[in-house]
C-alpha cells in the first residue's frame, strides 16, 4: 500500500462561495477496489456551476469536477479492469456489472451510483483531507483535482493515442449529450428535431441527432455565441429565443406536424413545458437539463397524453452504458464522425476556474477544459 500524497485542488467550501484553489490537499492511499489516477484533464460543466449555486445539493467542502480523464498511478486490492499506466475516462456513474440495471441494459442506473450523492466512495468515506478536514468529491470523483482516488468501476480504459483533454469530454457532457440523441431518443432518418439550449451538453444532443440521421435540426438558445456553435455542430435552423418564435420555425419546417423529438437541454419549467408544446401528436419530449429539486410541472393529462399520444422521457447520463459507450463515441472521433476538439474553448489552469465559470453563464464557451 502506498503514502499519502498531497495534490493541488479546487474545494467549494459552502453553496454560492466562490471555489478556492488549495495545494495542501492530501490524497489517502487507494482502499480495495478503488485506483488513483493522476487527472490530465478536466472539463467544467454546468452541473459543477449546479452544485456551487444549489440546484445538485451535495455535502461541502467538496472538490468539484466530474468530466475527466487521467492516467492510473496506483491501484488497489482486487482491482482488475485497469492497470498503472492506463489511460482512463472517468464516468460520474459507476458501472458495477452486476447490480439489478447493469445487467439489464441500464447501466447507468447502476444502483451503486447512488452513493456519488453522499460525496463519499462507495463504503460512504472519504480519501481526501484539506486543512486538517475531510474533503467530499463530486460524484465520486472530484477532478478539479491534480489526483484523485476513485472506485475503479467508475474509470473505463481508452486508446493511449487520444489526448486527455479530448478524452475527458466524454466522461459527461459529450456521453450526456450524444447518447440522449442515440441512446434515449428514437430518431428515425429525416426526422426533425429540435434542442432547446446549446451549451455542451446541447451542442451534443445536435451532433448525436445528426449521427442518428435527423434531417432537420432546429437549434434554440438565447446567445448568438452559442447559435453559431450550433450550426457547426449540425443545426440545420437556428432560433433566437426572445426575437423569434420557436413554434413558428417548427411549423414551416414540418409543414405544421412540429416537431418529433424536441430535447430540453436547459433545466428550466417553462423551457420544459415548451419542449413538450413543440412536440407533433405522438412525438417524444427528452428531458436532458437538470432543474432544481422543486420543480414540478402541471400538464393536461388528457390533451398530451392520452388525445396527442406524446412521451416525455427522462434523460440520465444519456442511457448510456460505458463501458460499450465510451469506446464507440472516441471510435466516432477517430474516424472524424464526432467532433470533440472542436467543442474546446479554452485550456485553462486549475487557478482559473471560477472564470471559467462565468464564461460559462455568459453563454462565451462551449467548454473550458482544464488541463494539469
Amino acid at each position: 500500500m502506498g503514502e499519502p500524497v498531497m495534490c493541488k485542488a479546487a474545494v467549494l467550501t459552502g453553496v454560492g462561495t466562490p471555489l478556492e484553489v488549495r495545494d495542501d490537499v492530501e490524497l489517502a492511499p487507494p482502499g480495495p477496489g478503488e485506483v488513483r489516477i493522476q487527472v490530465g484533464a478536466s472539463g467544467v460543466c454546468h452541473s459543477d456551476l449546479s452544485v456551487q449555486n444549489g440546484t445538485i445539493p451535495l455535502p461541502t467542502p467538496i472538490v468539484l469536477g466530474h468530466e475527466g480523464a487521467g492516467t492510473v498511478v496506483e491501484i488497489g486490492e482486487g482491482v482488475t479492469n485497469v492497470a498503472v499506466g492506463d489511460h482512463v475516462v472517468c464516468s460520474f456513474v459507476p458501472n458495477c456489472g452486476e447490480c439489478y440495471f447493469c445487467t439489464r441494459g441500464q447501466g447507468y442506473l447502476c444502483e451503486r451510483s447512488g452513493m456519488a450523492m453522499l460525496g463519499g466512495l462507495l463504503d460512504g468515506t472519504t480519501r481526501l483531507t484539506s486543512q486538517g478536514a475531510p474533503l467530499h468529491q463530486m460524484a465520486m470523483l472530484g477532478t478539479f483535482g491534480e489526483e484523485a482516488i476513485v472506485p475503479a468501476i467508475s474509470v473505463v480504459k481508452i486508446d493511449p493515442s487520444i489526448p486527455l483533454k479530448v478524452a475527458a469530454l466524454i466522461g459527461c457532457g459529450v456521453l450526456t449529450g450524444v447518447g440522449a440523441a442515440m441512446n434515449t431518443a428514437s430518431i428515425r432518418e429525416g426526422d426533425t428535431v429540435a434542442v432547446i439550449g446549446c451549451g455542451g451538453v446541447g451542442l451534443n444532443v445536435i451532433q448525436g441527432a445528426k449521427i442518428a440521421g435527423a434531417g432537420e435540426i432546429v437549434a434554440i438558445d438565447v446567445f448568438d455565441t452559442k447559435l453559431e456553435m450550433a450550426d457547426q455542430f449540425g443545426a440545420t435552423r437556428t432560433v433566437k429565443a426572445g426575437e423569434q418564435d420557436p413554434a413558428a420555425v417548427i411549423t414551416e419546417a414540418t409543414g405544421g406536424r412540429l416537431a418529433d423529438t424536441v430535447f430540453e437541454v436547459i433545466g428550466i419549467k417553462d423551457t420544459m413545458l415548451q419542449a413538450l408544446s413543440l412536440t407533433r401528436q405522438g412525438g417524444e419530449a427528452i428531458f436532458v437539463g437538470v432543474p432544481r429539486m422543486d420543480v414540478i410541472l402541471e400538464l393536461p393529462a388528457a390533451l398530451e397524453f392520452l388525445y396527442l399520444n406524446k412521451t416525455i422521457k427522462g434523460c440520465w447520463y444519456g442511457s448510456a452504458n460505458v463501458n460499450d459507450d465510451v469506446p464507440k463515441l472516441l471510435g466516432l472521433y477517430q474516424e472524424g464522425t464526432l467532433k470533440l476538439d472542436e467543442l474546446i474553448s479554452r485550456e485553462i489552469g486549475v487557478e482559473d476556474v471560477n472564470e471559467a465559470f462565468a464564461a460559462m453563464q455568459s453563454g462565451e464557451v462551449a467548454r473550458s477544459v482544464i488541463t494539469y
